[in-house]
């Protein structure tokens, strides 16, 4: 996925209330009970790994530009992660060398998705190379979107999407590749987009009707736009296929600078069975390799 695809930055601290009256201590007291998420992460993630593989980590590359992508393999092998996603053939050619796979692999354009039937073709086109690109790699996922609204109603984009969708799912199912939509907020990165929330996401999934097409949870977007995010991990976890992570606001570190607890998501998200891949998705303000050990850690519940 191109680094125009997601724009974002983070604010917010941990603050300390004094114990005035019975009601301020009893908040000091919450927050005090809160168990603290920040974790020492190595100088270098080089110097040892820091997960324990008790979930499939992955790192998305976008957020790493001014890395190389051997550079950002190295390091990712060395943290313990098992992926690089969001890349093409010769990518995933790159990360295999050094002991990893690709999560999830690119094919079209966010904005122009599958609820227009004049995007079908290319659209269509770009899913079924990037099938045939995973299943030569034994990569698990290929990313897709609905694309914008533009005056289009709900209904009429479930019935496009749906459209092209059964249409190439047989592919997928052949091959044993599985397409994911991603889930994205349209309230601030993907103003327009028409697929962004668990409800639509979820009656497409049930219209296409094949295992072989599910939803990528992105927990920072869908925190923006509906919340509750462990209970709907828990109702909808037959119909999510990836998760990506991210802090809120901003979709920077995902330590106890922002408002998702990402700990209890990580366990709520374990104990539906799931066993794919959690895809690092945050934009580092720090130290971008220390951010990405300190992440895996947090995750690794």
């Amino acid at each position: 996925m191109s680094k125009h695809s997601r724009r974002h930055m983070l604010q917010t601290g941990l603050v300390a209330a004094s114990a005035v009256g019975l009601a301020s201590t009893a908040r000091a007291d919450e927050k005090v009970a809160k168990p603290p998420i920040a974790v020492d992460a190595p100088a270098s993630p080089k110097e040892k790994q820091v997960t324990s593989g008790k979930i499939n980590q992955s790192v998305c590359r976008w957020c790493y530009g001014k890395i190389s992508l051997d550079d950002l393999a190295v390091a990712a092998k060395a943290i313990g992660l098992k992926s690089i996603e969001l890349l093409g053939a010769k990518e995933i050619e790159t990360v295999k060398k050094h002991g990893l796979t690709c999560a999830v692999v690119n094919s079209h354009r966010i904005e122009k998705g599958l609820n227009r039937k004049e995007n079908h073709e290319a659209c269509l086109k770009a899913i079924r190379e990037g099938i045939d690109v995973a299943a030569a790699h034994g990569c698990p996922n290929v990313i897709t979107f609905s694309g914008n609204r533009e005056g289009m109603d709900e209904e009429t984009g479930l019935k496009n999407c749906t459209e092209a969708l059964k249409s190439i799912v047989g592919y997928a199912e052949e091959k044993k590749v599985t397409v994911i939509m991603e889930l994205l907020n349209s309230r601030v990165n993907h103003k327009d987009y028409m697929c962004d929330n668990s409800a639509w996401g979820v009656e497409l999934c049930k219209r296409v009707g094949s295992d072989r097409f599910k939803l990528l949870y992105d927990i920072y977007h869908m925190q923006i736009m509906e919340g509750d995010v462990m209970r709907r991990i828990k109702d909808n976890a037959a119909f999510y296929g990836h998760y990506h992570t991210g802090g809120n606001p901003g979709r920077n570190e995902i330590d106890e600078t922002q408002e998702l607890y990402y700990p209890a998501i990580m366990k709520a998200i374990a104990a539906t069975g799931y066993t794919g891949f959690v895809g690092q998705e945050f934009i580092p303000k720090r130290d971008a390799l220390v951010s990405l050990a300190q992440a895996a850690k947090i995750c690794d519940v």
